[in-house]
């Protein structure tokens, strides 16, 4: 969902998950977990995770580096502030499954905070890339729906049976 209200985020990050993109992990996702959807954006994430079955879903608009809520993170952070959310995630030490573009994890702050985690961080690799929908003053606009970037999703305690999972 790549979105949250604070002064730190500018407007490209407004890219809302389509619902799809949880569809397509809904093998993965734990189910019996209370899931905290961190970054708020327009609120249809939490709902998408919620039909597809999850037990309960925290998705209120709140401060992310504030807050620590339920069992596990299930997002698609503001990829503008992956240098913040990567070392948080890492202190919350909760498990999590974030979408974030493939190129994340070849940064110097990824590295850092997950390096030495035990146990390592997994990827899920989408079929297809994921087309986000833009959102400018909270309201959808229209563009060609093409993203330009690969996205994984990155995974941390969550159990796959293999390090990197694609999905088919």
């Amino acid at each position: 969902m790549a979105s949250f209200h604070t002064k730190t985020f500018t407007k490209h990050d407004d890219y809302m998950t389509p619902k799809h993109a949880w569809e397509d992990i809904k093998d993965f996702i734990p189910k019996d977990k209370v899931i905290w959807e961190a970054f708020y954006g327009d609120g249809a994430s939490g709902e998408y995770l919620k039909e597809l079955g999850c037990k309960e879903v925290i998705h209120e608009d709140i401060d992310f580096y504030e807050s620590d809520r339920g069992e596990m993170i299930i997002s698609n952070p503001p990829f503008s502030d992956c240098k913040n959310v990567m070392p948080r995630l890492r202190e919350l030490g909760k498990p999590f499954i974030l979408i974030m573009p493939s190129s994340k994890i070849n940064t110097n702050y990824f590295r850092q905070a997950f390096l030495d985690a035990d146990p390592p961080i997994q990827i899920i690799i989408p079929r297809k890339r994921i087309h986000f929908q833009k959102l400018v003053d909270g309201e959808p606009v229209e563009t060609e729906n093409k993203c330009n970037f690969d996205c994984f999703y990155y995974c941390w305690k969550i159990g796959l049976e293999r390090d990197i999972v694609w999905l088919e």
